[in-house]
């Protein structure tokens, strides 16, 4: 994102970034009812969708619209992308600036299953969320919910509102867990298309990626560490 991006555009409904769905509009509605404070609004918005919506790895379709937040909110699950979407989302319907943010990671704890099928541990395009609080960009994560992460035994991402929430370089038992490996800056909007090129070049298998992800269960697959 350019840095002469208005607030006002990340306050806009956007092609993937749907602000003025109904259903995300009452939910941003609910979440913050009697919260007056935006730092207060924005941490509630970001558990609600944190927790709220499913962790699905295996929820990607060529087609562009895993990446809307409507899907995610109408599925109950998304993956990353799918989830900083439905966040910008709800935090724009609530009058909270929001935009994306998307980094290369290398994660060291994908199962062997999403790792077979991405042919690599390497996430391009991995996405999350920045919120504007008290004048500055604020990052966060909302991908992996609690549940998941008491199951793989890895660190729940906490977020106050004032310090960037981000993954951690190991998890609960000392194994290393996330390592961001180049930024890919920020974005009003989904860049659809830059993702699809990039992914065209790194991960040659994509186009089989629907057919083996089918019966895929992400949660199922984590595993803690053996005592």
């Amino acid at each position: 994102m350019n840095p002469t991006d208005s607030l006002v555009a990340c306050l806009a409904p956007s092609p993937h970034v749907e602000a003025d769905h109904p259903g995300i509009c009452a939910l941003a509605e609910r979440v913050t009812a009697g919260l007056g404070d935006t730092r207060e609004r924005a941490v509630a918005l970001y558990y609600a969708v944190r927790d709220g919506f499913r962790y699905d790895p295996y929820n990607i379709e060529l087609s562009g619209r895993c990446f809307r937040a409507s899907e995610v909110f109408e599925t109950g699950a998304g993956f990353c992308i799918g989830k900083a979407t439905l966040l910008a989302a709800v935090c724009r319907a609530a009058g909270i600036p929001a935009r994306l943010h998307f980094a290369d990671v290398r994660n060291h704890l994908t199962s062997p299953r999403l790792r077979a099928m991405m042919g690599t541990d390497e996430f391009v395009f991995h996405g999350y969320t920045e919120l504007w609080i008290e004048e500055r960009w604020r990052k966060c994560t909302p991908a992996f919910d609690r549940r998941l992460c008491e199951k793989a035994g890895i660190r729940a991402l906490e977020f106050d509102g004032l310090e960037d929430s981000v993954f951690h370089p190991i998890d609960l038992s000392g194994r290393q867990h996330m390592e961001y490996l180049r930024d890919r800056g920020s974005h009003v909007d989904v860049p659809v298309e830059d993702i699809f090129r990039v992914w065209g070049e790194v991960y040659p298998g994509m186009s089989g990626w629907a057919r083996q992800a089918r019966g895929g269960d992400f949660e199922q697959e984590a595993r803690a560490p053996a005592a």
